[in-house]
């Protein structure tokens, strides 16, 4: 049941993309996606040859390896996994957490996010640009969407993993976690800047740096 309302997302985010799709129309059936070429368009440029492993990908099968110190993990299927989504405008993503784990603030700039819970709850939520918080406590075979650009999250607060499919409007929808783009960017933000904005002293903001560069 979890695996077909899983591709019940993914045909529902396909039919949004074919009408108000962020990635550019696909003008011939397939552009499979030449990963390795030194010209650079928006998007990719089609390779000649092509196979079946370029419209494949079984990375999303099995739960990841969580090591990172927010608790979670992002195993992804968008173009740089699966070329032939090149000029389709769609693509997946698993994420996995640990029991507390916690996809941090982040923004996705060229595509709106629609999960479908494997297993386990999460609370989560998005931030609207008047500052408005929509949140919710979802479940295993519940669905939440996030609209493209906006901050948003997601916390397992319950005491089991706990696991989601993603999917988007867009082949590659980029993703940009709020606290390392500001206190761990290359090069890095001045910490008076960071100190204003979030009103907290300097060494709180070389604390947090530390701990993201860590």
């Amino acid at each position: 049941m979890a695996n077909t309302l899983a591709v019940l997302v993914l045909f529902a985010v396909a039919g949004i993309s074919a009408t108000i799709a962020y990635d550019p129309d696909a003008l011939q059936d397939i552009c499979v996606a030449d990963l390795n070429s030194g010209v650079k368009v928006n998007g990719f440029p089609c390779k000649s040859k092509v196979k079946a492993a370029d419209f494949s990908f079984a990375g999303l099968a099995k739960p990841g390896n969580i090591t990172g110190k927010f608790g979670s993990l992002v195993t992804t299927a968008n173009v740089m996994q699966i070329p032939g989504l090149n000029t389709l405008g769609v693509s997946l993503a698993r994420i996995d957490y640990k029991p507390g784990g916690l996809n941090p603030p982040h923004t996705h700039p060229r595509g709106t996010e629609m999960i479908f819970v494997l297993d386990g709850e999460l609370d989560v939520g998005f931030i609207t640009t008047a500052d408005v918080l929509i949140t919710k406590n979802i479940k295993k075979g519940e669905i939440f969407v996030f609209p493209r650009g906006l901050i948003h999250f997601q916390k397992n607060n319950g005491e089991k993993p706990a696991s989601v499919i993603a999917a988007f409007n867009s082949q590659l929808p980029g993703a940009q976690v709020v606290a390392v783009s500001l206190f761990a960017s290359t090069p890095p933000v001045t910490d008076d800047a960071l100190s204003i904005a979030f009103q907290i002293d300097t060494k709180e903001v070389e604390k947090i740096k530390a701990g993201l560069n860590g």
